[in-house]
C-alpha cells in the first residue's frame, strides 16, 4: 500500500481483479462500463485507490478483504451440487447465486431454532426414501400428502394459478418456500435461471426450497416439485431441473427427482388415457388445462410415454419454448409491476415471514434482526407487511 498525500493506492493480484469479474458475471461490456481502468489495474501500469478498490468490490459483490489475497480462493457451492452441463461439472458459482443461497441458510437457521422454541413438529417424509424407491410410489405420496390429485386441480384456473396453490399446499406441511428472481431484495441483482433453476436445503424440522422466480413460470412448477422430492432423498441439492436433460444423463438422484416431479404433475397412466396421439399446439394446450400445468411438463409426459424419440422431442421442446417465450415477452410491461406486499411474501416463504413478524412482535426477535430477515428497511413497510401476512 502506498500514500501519496492523501490518496492512498493499494497493490491487488491481477488474478483477483480477474477472479472478481468472473464471479460478477460481467462481461466484457459490463467490465470496460462499470470498471473503465481496470485493464491498467491488472497490467500494473497504475493502481487503484483505496476508494476505487471499495468501489469495485461493491459493484462485483466481492468481500473487500478478499482483494488482498495473494491468490482467488477457492469458492465451493455450499450445498451438494448436482448441476450438469452434458457430462462436465458446471463453472464456478457467481456471487448472485452464492449470495442467495447464503440468505436462505441464514433464515433456516433462524427458523430452525424457532421452531425448536416453539416445539414444532419434524417432518417424517424428510429423508423417507431413496434413490431405489419407485418414484410411482413417492409421486403418489406426495399428491395425498398435498392434496394435489387432478381432481383438486380441476377447480384452478390455469397453471399459473395452480403455481400458487401448490406453494401454499407445500407450506402447509411444513417446508419452506422461497420464490425469487433476485438476490434478496435487491432488483438489480437479477438471478440467471441458465446457471441454476432452484435448491434445498434438507432439515426434518425446518427444509427450505427455493425456486429461481427469473425462470419461466412454467418451468418454475416442475422445478418445486422436483426440490420438494429431494427432501423426500433427505439430501440437501443445488438443482438444474431441466425437462430438457436427456433421460439417463446427469447425477442420480436428479435423474430420480426428475421422474417423480414429473408424475406428480401429469400420472403417466391417465396421460396414456387422455393423448389424442398428435403433438401439436392444440393438443398440447388441450392436456395443459386438463392437468393445470405448462404444455412443457405435457410435452415432456409425451415423451416420456414413448411417443417421441429423443430427437423429435428435442426438436418439438425448443419450438414450444420459444412460442411460450414470445407470448411472455408480449406480455411484459403490462401493468404496474406487482404488489410488493403480495410478492414479497412469495420472495420470502410466507410461513417464515410470519413467523418473523410474530416473533418481533413478541419480543423474542429484535426488530432489527427482524429488518434484516424480510429484507425491510422502514418500520412502516415492516409494519404493513405484518399486516398483509395477518400478523397484526
Amino acid at each position: 500500500m502506498e500514500v501519496i498525500g492523501v490518496v492512498v493506492r493499494v497493490d491487488v493480484a491481477p488474478g483477483l481483479l480477474q477472479w472478481a469479474v468472473e464471479r460478477a458475471g460481467w462481461d466484457q461490456e459490463t467490465t470496460d462500463r462499470r470498471a473503465p481502468r481496470l485493464e491498467d489495474w491488472s497490467a500494473g501500469t497504475s493502481r487503484p485507490t483505496l476508494k476505487q478498490l471499495e468501489k469495485f468490490a461493491s459493484d462485483t459483490h466481492t468481500p473487500f478483504g478478499l482483494l488482498f489475497l495473494s491468490e482467488p480462493p477457492e469458492e465451493d457451492v455450499p450445498i451438494p451440487d448436482m448441476r450438469t452441463l452434458g457430462n462436465a461439472q458446471v463453472p464456478r458459482p457467481s456471487a448472485d447465486l452464492l449470495d442467495t443461497i447464503y440468505i436462505c441458510q441464514e433464515r433456516q437457521a433462524w427458523y430452525r431454532s424457532y421452531a425448536q422454541e416453539n416445539d414444532l413438529p419434524t417432518l417424517d417424509f424428510v429423508g423417507s426414501a431413496n434413490t431405489n424407491t419407485r418414484p410411482e410410489v413417492v409421486a403418489d405420496s406426495i399428491r395425498r400428502l398435498l392434496d394435489f390429485d387432478l381432481v383438486e386441480r380441476s377447480s384452478f384456473t390455469s397453471w399459473e394459478d395452480a403455481l400458487r396453490r401448490l406453494i401454499d399446499k407445500i407450506e402447509n406441511i411444513g417446508p419452506l418456500v422461497m420464490v425469487n428472481g433476485v438476490v434478496g431484495s435487491n432488483s438489480h441483482r437479477k438471478l440467471n435461471p441458465e446457471e441454476f433453476r432452484g435448491f434445498a436445503l434438507s432439515d426434518p424440522l425446518a427444509p427450505v426450497l427455493f425456486v429461481n422466480g427469473a425462470d419461466t413460470k412454467a418451468a418454475q412448477i416442475f422445478t418445486l416439485i422436483h426440490e420438494l422430492a429431494h427432501l423426500w432423498l433427505g439430501g440437501s441439492a443445488l438443482s438444474d431441473a431441466a425437462m430438457k436433460s436427456a433421460p439417463a444423463s446427469g447425477v442420480a438422484e436428479e435423474v430420480w427427482c426428475n421422474k417423480v416431479a414429473a408424475e406428480v404433475l401429469v400420472p403417466i397412466s391417465v396421460l396414456r388415457s387422455d393423448f389424442r396421439s398428435t403433438v401439436d399446439t392444440g393438443e398440447l394446450e388441450r392436456l395443459a388445462r386438463i392437468y393445470r400445468v405448462s404444455t412443457l411438463v405435457v410435452l415432456k409426459r409425451i415423451f416420456d410415454a414413448g411417443v417421441l424419440s429423443w430427437s423429435d422431442y428435442q426438436d418439438v421442446y425448443e419450438n414450444e419454448r420459444n412460442r411460450l417465450i414470445s407470448i411472455l415477452d408480449a406480455k411484459r410491461g403490462v401493468g404496474s409491476g406487482g404488489n410488493y406486499y403480495y410478492t414479497q411474501p412469495l420472495r420470502l416463504s410466507r410461513r417464515f415471514a410470519q413467523a418473523v413478524s410474530a416473533s418481533a412482535f413478541e419480543g423474542s426477535t429484535t426488530f432489527r434482526d427482524a429488518y434484516r430477515l424480510l429484507g425491510t428497511k422502514k418500520h412502516a413497510t415492516f409494519e404493513n407487511l405484518a399486516a398483509e401476512l395477518g400478523v397484526v
